[in-house]
């Protein structure tokens, strides 16, 4: 999985998790994952990619990109292992409402604020 930059337009030729890596090394302390083959289509996060990048990093991964329900949520947080999560259509559309997405992390043993 190659490494992009403005808006997913231009490749660097660099692989993403070897970049991840670095940017560890380099002081990073936290990473925001937005796959772009999943923003915006409320299909799920990129989960497999967010649990390589975990299992590889010691540093939070945040997952951006592909939320549409609450299941996605639920997924990111299990299968994709992120520390945290965000979205914004389904927010801003009220799709999801965030005491109800809470409430049903909670439920599922997911770490939330109330």
């Amino acid at each position: 999985m190659e490494s992009t930059f403005s808006r997913s337009t231009i490749p660097t030729e660099i692989d993403l998790f070897e970049w991840a890596k670095e940017v560890e090394e380099r002081g990073a302390g936290e990473i925001l994952f937005t796959s772009m083959n999943h923003d915006g289509t409320k299909n799920g996060f990129a989960n497999k990619a967010l649990a390589q990048l975990s299992d590889m990093l010691n540093i939070p991964i945040i997952a951006s990109g592909g939320a549409g329900n609450v299941q996605h949520f639920i997924d990111t947080f299990t299968i994709g292992k992120s520390d945290a999560a965000l979205a914004a259509s389904v927010f801003h559309f009220n799709e999801i409402s965030i005491p109800e997405l809470k409430k049903e992390l909670k439920e599922h043993h997911i770490e939330v604020r109330l």
